[in-house]
């Protein structure tokens, strides 16, 4: 039978029980696909001593006694796919993480092929991971057998996952560099909940509209997102993004024109005179008020920096061909621009490059500043 934790007093045991192991296995369950106000649902815990519980976090709010547990760099908190855990934890529960390990890093970092948590498990432990309630909804209660069953199946193997790709890991010499990214994921900033006024010009197309459209579409973005929180739906059950673009698009004045928008009615019926509203402020609003979309200007790169990059590149490319990885692994585009930017003449100017991360600095600083000097030798050729 399944066990469950419900209330403070059986969480207190719990967090008795586990501050006495030296690893143990994490997972949650959230409502994002049901819930405009997301929320962690459910964690799963397993320890190194073969069980497993599942916690109900919706039965038992705070969730302050495990606060120490994670916290404890003796105890190895077992993770695959972390940063969306430890991010919403944080948000929830006010909690802190150190001495993480995160399995899906792990296998990215050994180059296997595929890095879900059912691939690795297959691959490496011959179990078989259902994914049959992957998009369940996780704030419904009495939970199904099945759900407990997959809830669990996600912590069940990950201890003995960590073991065996450790012992990989060390025999690449790869385990510190996995050790300093798991640490930087541990130290993430919580999720953070709230309203981002420009959030609309992110929409698909939304950069191609006219400013009247615009303003159609800044309308309908924040009537979509009202609407949101006032039924705690998510924005995309209520109206699509694609579909939001169309009405902002064609910008509909009555009640016979918003029919013939689709996706729109019969399903929103209910809100059709706060859509024409909206749309009837945009149409209204003064061409001074119009919204503008900001221009940012492309970095100028001079043709020194591009060939540095482009050494760079070379190299990254070869030196991950060589260790069976992605590209990314070894060196991300973002951290090529960086170093193509400041040009770097020796290990402490490596140092002081944002996100190079020590690891990378030690195993390919010298292969890195080769690269620039290369490419600025290139540069004096005549």
């Amino acid at each position: 039978m399944t066990r469950w934790i419900r209330t403070s007093e059986e969480l207190a045991d719990l967090a008795r029980s586990l501050a006495e192991c030296r690893t143990i296995a994490l997972d949650t369950e959230s409502d994002s696909l049901y819930h405009h106000f997301e929320k962690v649902c459910l964690v799963q815990i397993a320890t190194d001593r073969g069980d497993a519980v599942l916690v109900d976090s919706l039965a038992v709010r705070d969730l302050s006694p495990l606060g120490p547990v994670l916290a404890d760099p003796g105890i190895v908190k077992v993770l695959h796919g972390a940063d969306y855990d430890v991010t919403t934890l944080k948000r929830d529960f006010d909690v802190s993480f150190a001495n993480l390990f995160d399995t899906m890093i792990a296998a990215r970092f050994l180059g296997m092929p595929g890095i879900g948590l059912a691939a690795v498990a297959e691959a490496e432990l011959g179990v078989k991971l259902s994914k049959a309630n992957q998009k369940d909804d996780w704030s419904r209660r009495p939970l199904t057998r099945q759900q407990e069953a997959y809830a669990l199946a996600d912590v069940l193997h990950l201890v003995a996952l960590r073991g065996r790709l450790e012992e990989k890991l060390e025999g690449l010499g790869r385990l510190e560099w996995v050790r300093e990214e798991c640490e930087a994921v541990a130290t993430l900033e919580p999720k953070v909940r709230g309203h981002d006024p420009e959030a609309y010009l992110g929409i698909k197309g939304a950069r191609r509209l006219r400013p009247r459209q615009l303003a159609a579409l800044r309308e309908l973005h924040v009537w979509r997102e009202g609407r949101a929180e006032k039924t705690d739906r998510p924005a995309f059950k209520i109206l699509g993004n694609e579909a939001l673009r169309k009405l902002a698009e064609r910008r509909p004045r009555t009640l016979a024109e918003l029919r013939h928008a689709p996706g729109v009615l019969p399903r929103l019926r209910g809100q059709a005179d706060e859509i024409l509203a909206g749309l009837r402020r945009a149409a209204e609003l003064p061409d001074t008020e119009l919204p503008v979309i900001p221009r940012t200007p492309r970095p100028v790169v001079s043709s020194a920096q591009a060939r540095r990059a482009a050494h760079l590149k070379e190299w990254r490319n070869g030196r991950a061909a060589e260790l069976k990885v992605e590209v990314s692994v070894v060196l991300p585009q973002r951290l090529i621009d960086r170093l193509a930017e400041a040009a770097p003449r020796d290990a402490a100017a490596l140092d002081a490059i944002e996100g190079l991360r020590r690891w990378r600095v030690e195993a390919f600083g010298d292969e890195m500043l080769a690269a620039v000097a290369a490419a600025e030798a290139e540069e004096k050729e005549p």
